[in-house]
């Protein structure tokens, strides 16, 4: 394929984005439109549409190329989600909805005052940031290689072309228009997966009716992994280690929690979450399905391809221009659905929760401040995600991006299990202390135990994070104990 016809297809995709953005945006460009959507958004279109978010480019791309080497040992990380979900739709959203917040955070203020608040949004400022920039250097690149090397375009400006488009379909009605646009990115992302496994089970000879036995009866799809504690794919290390990234990356994250916040009710939130969790496992098995067909096809036809360059090669390469397409199509919704409500959620965190904007000034004032702050939030993306290519080389990122994880998430983890788990009253000013210490701690435990015991905490350090998180704050109780807001207390 020619890259006039690539570009082509870039353009025609984006233009689409700004017609959803126009029409969205109708309603005006006010921040309860941009942070909140005036909660007007149907349940249905925004779990769809979480699906996409949820699963972005690092799903796209790096759980078909993880196959070659950890086998479905994903699928007990995606069984622990199940866990994870159930707590966010019985404990966190009915919070959240009884508080009637725009940043989740706030209730970190209200349980135990301004620093752990501005300690809770910090956290995930940088958790956003850097888990952001991951997924959109990992498309960035994959659409550097196929298309803007063989045009001379450089790395930098890819990134900030990308970064430019996702900020002209956003500025005005933020959370409104992500709403609508991550619904018909997931459709194209679930339509490309459909189609590279149909070609691919073409090519290999299997029946429409065979592709499920195939899969089930090869080596690679092991999924259970019981024999050796030690291990990173060990079963119960996945399972609790998904259940907690759910909670944190879903439930305590900003950017997840926004789209949730934009339904009518809780008890629409609610069903968004259960229809979520189903359709989410699903695709993520029919992920780790085409990583296993793309895996033989790979190995049959002597193609040197892995990890994350397995489906960009194949695609490109090997499957023929419809299948690369559609490959490219799923690629920019992976992008744009990631990248988008990122943008959103961290302009939205650091106005409301850094700036206190909604306090300090009036409505037209705020309004100019947020754009702002847009504007400069977009710009650190584009710096970070060009630092990262020289700093990541060949360790999928889905892995990197999980392991940053449990030590950004879990001083969140912490905090939030505190808060809602027991009665007591800290000493808020050294909350800050704790939550820098516990990450570190984690690491040189972690470190230790590797090297001394070849025990590998993998994705469970998250867990070991936020337990340590907890601790520390139980040297921080005052004397004489408070009741925390609870679900059953708390007020709108």
């Amino acid at each position: 394929m020619q890259p006039a016809h690539i570009l082509l297809i870039i353009a025609a995709y984006f233009g689409v984005l700004i017609l959803i953005s126009y029409l969205t945006g109708k309603g005006g460009d006010s921040n309860e439109t941009f942070f909140k959507a005036k909660r007007q958004s149907p349940w249905y279109v925004v779990a769809f549409g979480m699906i996409g978010a949820s699963l972005s480019g690092v799903t796209f791309i790096s759980v078909p190329g993880w196959v070659e080497a950890s086998r479905f040992s994903y699928m007990q990380v995606v069984l622990g989600y199940i866990l994870g979900y159930l707590i966010i739709g019985t404990v966190l959203l009915p919070l959240y909805y009884r508080l009637n917040l725009t940043s989740i955070y706030t209730y970190l203020g209200e349980r135990f005052g301004s620093n752990s608040y501005k300690t809770g949004a910090s956290f995930f400022l940088i958790s956003r940031v850097v888990g952001a920039s991951f997924r959109l250097f990992l498309i960035a690149n994959v659409l550097q290689v196929i298309l803007f090397d063989d045009m001379g375009i450089p790395f930098w400006a890819t990134v900030t072309l990308t970064i430019i488009l996702i900020w002209l379909y956003t500025f005005k009605s933020g959370i409104k228009t992500i709403v609508w646009t991550d619904t018909l990115q997931t459709l194209f992302m679930l339509i490309a997966v459909g189609v590279a496994t149909y070609s691919v089970c073409q090519d290999l000879g299997l029946g429409d009716t065979g592709i499920l036995e195939y899969v089930t009866q090869s080596d690679l799809s092991r999924m259970f992994f019981f024999d050796d504690f030690k291990s990173a794919d060990y079963f119960w290390k996945q399972f609790f280690s998904g259940a907690f990234i759910a909670v944190v990356m879903t439930g305590l994250d900003q950017d997840m929690m926004q789209k949730n916040l934009t339904c009518k009710s809780l008890k629409d939130a609610q069903k968004n979450m259960f229809w979520f969790t189903i359709v989410l496992t699903v695709v993520n098995f029919f992920f780790l399905a085409l990583g296993l067909l793309l895996t033989v096809y790979a190995q049959q036809n002597g193609v040197d391809a892995h990890k994350d360059d397995l489906f960009p090669v194949l695609a490109k390469d090997y499957l023929g221009t419809g299948v690369f397409v559609f490959f490219l199509i799923g690629l920019i919704a992976a992008a744009y659905s990631s990248a988008d409500s990122a943008l959103t959620s961290l302009t939205t965190s650091f106005s409301v929760d850094i700036l206190d904007i909604e306090n300090r000034y009036e409505e037209k004032k705020q309004v100019r401040i947020r754009k702002r702050v847009h504007i400069l939030t977009s710009i650190l993306l584009i710096l970070v995600i060009i630092t990262f290519k020289y700093i990541i080389r060949n360790e999928s990122v889905i892995a990197k991006l999980f392991v940053f994880a449990g030590y950004t998430y879990g001083p969140l983890l912490g905090l939030y299990s505190f808060g809602l788990f027991t009665r007591w009253k800290v000493r808020d000013k050294l909350v800050p202390l704790v939550a820098v210490m516990s990450p570190i701690l984690s690491y040189v435990i972690a470190t230790f135990l590797q090297n001394q015991y070849h025990f590998d905490f993998g994705f469970f350090i998250i867990i070991l994070n936020g337990f340590l998180t907890f601790c520390g704050l139980t040297l921080l109780i005052r004397k004489n104990p408070g009741t925390p807001i609870t679900v059953s207390t708390a007020k709108p």
